[in-house]
């Protein structure tokens, strides 16, 4: 059954390069002279969340990095070299920090029970509802909750990201660069936008804002 399984994605990789030659003989051509997204996605790690599919993207039109529950942690190398090599290599314009309701990260951070490692990525998870603590604990329905807390880990994120150097630095060079906030629904396929969108660091308080 193993076997199969493997076998049969080899194949569905041929059957794959061969409906993008029918199309167009030149595609592998063309992706091969380079990439130029004018978009970097941030966004869960989830199997039921394809970045290029939920916006009808091509190959070469988003350039990606997942990881649990979609999170901006100041001290994660792989996220920080994603980010600088998107924003001061390939000058994407937009990033967009994509959550999704039904987030398994983000429900482990609303409990208690011990998973293993990732229990030390969770607790990051944690500190976004002790942010919102009064909020959520506002909230009766326990799916109103998870969903509004998905909500408030998104916004944080792109709060996050707006902290960072790399993206200060790009404002201050007057780099056209804009943070979105999405959450997906995977029981609907619609992308709801948060409306929080940042340009400058004067979106931020002042302890944030870096000065060059």
């Amino acid at each position: 059954m193993e076997v199969k399984f493997y076998n049969q994605l080899l194949a569905n990789n041929k059957k794959w390069v061969q409906k993008q030659l029918d199309e167009n003989p030149d595609f592998f051509n063309e992706l091969a002279k380079g990439q130029q997204p004018p978009l970097l996605w941030i966004g869960c790690a989830d199997s039921r969340v394809p970045a290029n599919e939920i916006i009808g993207a091509k190959p070469g039109e988003v350039f990606v990095h997942r990881n649990i529950a979609n999170m901006v942690v100041h001290s994660d190398m792989n996220m920080l070299s994603v980010l600088d090599y998107a924003v001061n290599a390939l000058k994407v314009r937009h990033v967009i920090v994509c959550g999704h309701y039904g987030c398994g990260g983000v429900k482990a951070a609303m409990g208690n029970q011990s998973i293993g490692l990732i229990d030390n990525w969770v607790r990051h998870i944690k500190d976004v509802y002790r942010f919102h603590k009064t909020e959520l604990d506002a909230i009766e329905d326990e799916n109103e909750k998870f969903n509004a807390f998905v909500e408030f880990n998104v916004k944080e994120q792109v709060l996050d990201l707006a902290k960072t150097s790399i993206v200060q630095a790009a404002w201050k060079n007057n780099q056209p660069l804009y943070l979105h906030g999405w959450v997906y629904g995977i029981d609907s396929g619609i992308v709801k936008d948060l409306n929080v969108n940042i340009t400058s660091n004067e979106d931020l308080e002042e302890v944030y804002q870096l000065s060059f």
